[in-house]
């Protein structure tokens, strides 16, 4: 009988693996949402500064690793296009994350997934009993 609550434990355990890699690929979407989000604020704010400048005064940038000498004119358009660019990403990212969100959420109820914020007294008699408590706050349940 022990034979056959070890194959429902690893099969547990490859759920659980499957969640977490589903919640971890979620996590790497919504840090390069942060990372592009802040690349956006900084190319506003350099837009604003340049809006206020003379179009023929120099200015510097870096592309690829080398400081550039152009001018305002110059720079702006291609600013404004990186900055657009940056903003659809952002978007189609946040897609991404939506629709990740619904994958995990099938995930969990294709799976009978539950996921415990604190032990209250029926989790811990399910885990009292075997019930499959594995990982920390993710519950399994046994079919």
């Amino acid at each position: 009988m022990a034979s056959k609550a070890k194959p429902k434990t690893q099969s547990n355990e490859a759920i659980i693996a499957g969640f977490n890699e589903l919640r971890a690929e979620q996590r790497q979407v919504a840090n390069k949402v942060a990372e592009l989000e802040a690349d956006l604020s900084e190319h506003k704010l350099v837009l604003e500064a340049l809006a206020e400048t003379n179009g023929d005064r120099k200015c510097f940038r870096m592309i690829g690793g080398v400081l550039v000498e152009r001018t305002v004119a110059e720079v702006s358009p291609s600013l404004q296009k990186n900055k657009e660019m940056i903003s659809q990403m952002i978007e189609t990212l946040k897609q991404q994350i939506v629709t990740k969100g619904q994958q995990i959420t099938e995930y969990m109820d294709k799976n009978q997934i539950q996921i415990r914020s604190q032990p209250t007294a029926q989790s811990l008699a399910a885990s009292e009993s075997g019930a499959g408590a594995e990982g920390s706050g993710v519950l399994v349940a046994n079919s």
